[in-house]
């Protein structure tokens, strides 16, 4: 069997390490003679699973003892409803920062619970599309929070440090460049990010929170299914947690650990977003619509000189095995997503291939 280079955004490759061992114990787990997603999750096998998960998650991100991690069932976008429903009683009011398509689906679903101050996140300059300046936000002092998308796949627009505004309370939609890189957890409240990018399958969410502020939420008026507080005191286990997500993500965190964690892995994704945007760069024939100090170095959108040959490009890349590689219905163009799971040799397999494509058209 011949695996592709897979480009998706999402779900997205995941290390073919973790896929070959988990179809290695996909029958028998850990020698319990069935499959983890057969396994009770009350078991002590599965609470030491769970921890373990938790365990190397903490190492990676290096989380304080005082946040907590949950595991919990969904999406993100179930999370743009949960975080407002939590920290938000009737007339406060919260920051959120209009990005694009995924931010922008945040604000709405916030506006249902309060009220929302909406700050623009992106402008269109003469390099194309960045990040507004911090000096230019203009924010409600009264707001509980800051809610940001650190990494907007759509076009790939990424967040290179987390904002000074608000430090402390800060929310962040990280689905898709989490585990990418060191990031400063003490600047947090919360963090929420989608499995299906740098962690496991989709269905799964993992959220990072300051256990401090579960004495300010709002929880009398929410499902108790979606309380932080909750799921935090019965490690995640309420009810049957996503089990299967779990044990993915578990040797997901194995296989980062193993690359030399986050620091290590971020010098990789360095070097295959930089290999990428020097081929784009070089070209006439290919262009990046987003400003160099704002790209992303998960997502790479570009586009073609003649749209066109957009149909072409595809198919042909797909006959090499360079999957997944069209833009998002909002933005049209290609898009290349290089989580931590994308190699170096499929990025440089793309670039030999754009070069050839170009040369050949």
């Amino acid at each position: 069997m011949n695996r592709g280079f897979n480009f998706s955004a999402g779900p997205a490759a995941m290390p073919t390490e973790v896929l070959e061992r988990a179809q290695e114990e996909l029958l028998n787990w850990n020698g319990n003679g069935c499959s983890v997603m057969e396994f009770g999750h009350r078991t002590p096998e599965f609470e030491q699973l769970l921890d373990q998960t938790e365990a190397d998650l903490r190492k990676l991100l290096n989380i304080p003892n005082h946040y907590r991690v949950l595991f919990m069932h969904g999406s993100a976008s179930h999370q743009f409803a949960m975080v407002p429903m939590n920290f938000l009683a009737p007339g406060d009011t919260a920051n959120y920062l209009e990005q694009a398509h995924w931010s922008k689906k945040a604000i709405k679903e916030a506006q249902n619970f309060a009220k929302i101050h909406v700050q623009r996140g992106f402008q269109q300059t003469d390099e194309g599309l960045a990040i507004v300046p911090e000096s230019e936000w203009q924010l409600d002092d009264a707001g509980k929070y800051l809610h940001f998308t650190s990494n907007e796949t759509i076009v790939g627009v990424q967040f290179k440090t987390e904002p000074e505004a608000f430090a402390g309370k800060l929310v962040c939609d990280m689905c898709s460049d989490i585990l990418s890189r060191p990031i400063d957890i003490e600047k947090y409240a919360l963090i929420y990010a989608g499995a299906q990018k740098n962690i496991g399958p989709s269905g799964m969410t993992v959220v990072i929170v300051r256990e401090d502020l579960f004495e300010q939420m709002q929880t009398h008026r929410v499902p108790s299914l979606f309380q932080y507080p909750l799921m935090a005191q019965h490690k995640s286990m309420y009810n049957t947690p996503p089990s299967f997500g779990i044990y993915l993500a578990s040797l997901v965190f194995e296989w980062l650990l193993e690359q030399g964690g986050v620091e290590a892995i971020e010098k990789a994704n360095q070097q295959k977003a930089q290999l990428l945007y020097d081929a784009i760069d070089a070209s006439i024939f290919y262009h990046s619509p987003v400003a160099k100090d704002s790209r992303s170095i998960m997502n790479v959108a570009f586009t073609l000189s003649n749209p066109e040959l957009d149909s072409m490009f595809l198919k042909q890349a797909k006959e090499q095995g360079l999957l997944a590689l069209k833009g998002h219905r909002d933005f049209g163009g290609m898009r290349a997503s290089i989580y931590n799971a994308m190699s170096l040799q499929g990025v440089q397999t793309l670039v030999d291939f754009m070069r050839e494509f170009e040369r050949k058209v």
